[in-house]
């Protein structure tokens, strides 16, 4: 009993579930036959451990019967009047100018717009040159400003020394009288 058991999960896990619930309906066996369409037949083959495997079948058009449907053949073109060729050589005309002419259209916006950058990074650098010559300019009358300043207090610090030199050479010569 317990190997009918296991004999039957191991059935049950290598049929599908579309087979299981077919076969509920279906008593008897189906073919190996999976899909059928005019010259063309699959069948599925043995399960193998790397999955399922099907056979794929081509008929020549030879063994094909009469009553089965004819394989679909492309219809043939009809013939094109010299009229149609001209009036389908003026609506791709008619395109080819129309995208020459949206093309030619992006290309101006797009230099139009590459030309407002340029004249923007122009005007920036022409601000940006002005504000550090601006600097420059403030930095170096700064700088001539302190230097002026420090020439002026060396000069006062020498004329107090000179005065100071000067006062100190009338004591001497006041000394001099009275020791004298």
């Amino acid at each position: 009993m317990a190997s009918t058991v296991s004999a039957y999960k191991d059935k049950m896990k290598e049929l599908s579930v579309l087979s299981l619930i077919c076969s509920c309906f279906y008593s008897q066996p189906h073919p190996n036959t999976i899909y059928q369409y005019e010259d063309m037949e699959v069948k599925q083959l043995n399960k193998r451990a790397s999955g399922q495997s099907f056979e794929v079948i081509l008929k020549s058009p030879s063994d094909l019967s009469p009553e089965s449907p004819p394989v679909a053949v492309s219809p043939r073109k009809r013939d094109i009047s010299l009229e149609e060729l001209q009036k389908r050589l003026e609506a791709a005309e008619e395109r080819r100018k129309s995208q020459e002419a949206q093309v030619l259209k992006q290309l101006a916006e797009k230099r139009e717009h590459e030309r407002d950058v340029l004249h923007k990074a122009i005007e920036d650098n022409n601000n940006f040159s002005r504000m550090a010559e601006e600097k420059l300019n403030y930095k170096m009358e700064l700088s001539r400003e302190i230097r002026d300043a420090h020439l002026a207090a060396l000069r006062e610090r020498l004329r107090e020394k000179e005065l100071h030199a000067a006062e100190v050479r009338r004591n001497k010569e006041q000394r001099e009288e009275m020791s004298g």
